[in-house]
């Protein structure tokens, strides 16, 4: 190969690593979707035991991070009331994407552990798109 092909294949590979890099740094980010919990919390102790810590190591496993939580069963702050009656318990929760948190609510093994949680709190849970990161 002569000298003219190796620097041509040279610039060639370099175009498209850079090419490639350029769409890594500059491609669509992902929007975050966050679930937000108003759960009526029945049995405080049978919640907090049974079904919070196997919940929060799920979740945790599928990409989602605690925003907030208050309320029965949380430590620290309680549920602040601005227009209307405030649930007993508030939680939300930040997964990397849509897709990410729906595949934490229909991992089997969630499933399981919601079924324990609902013998000590009714939910009622809905999620939304975030706005995607600067």
């Amino acid at each position: 190969m002569n000298s003219r092909c190796k620097i041509g294949l040279v610039m060639l590979t370099c175009t498209a690593f850079g090419a490639l890099g350029n769409e890594a740094l500059h491609g669509e980010a992902r929007q975050p979707a966050y679930l937000i919990g108003q759960i009526d919390v029945t049995d405080p102790d049978g919640y907090a035991k049974e079904y919070l810590p196997k919940a929060r190591q799920i979740i945790k496993a599928h990409g989602g991070k605690l925003v907030a939580a208050a309320g029965a069963a949380a430590t620290g702050s309680q549920v602040v009331a601005v227009d209307g009656d405030p649930p007993k318990r508030v939680v939300i929760y930040m997964y990397p994407s849509m897709e990410a948190l729906w595949a934490w609510r229909n991992d089997p093994a969630y499933v399981q552990v919601r079924a324990v949680g609902e013998k000590y709190a009714r939910y009622r849970t809905f999620a939304v798109e975030g706005s995607v990161p600067n």
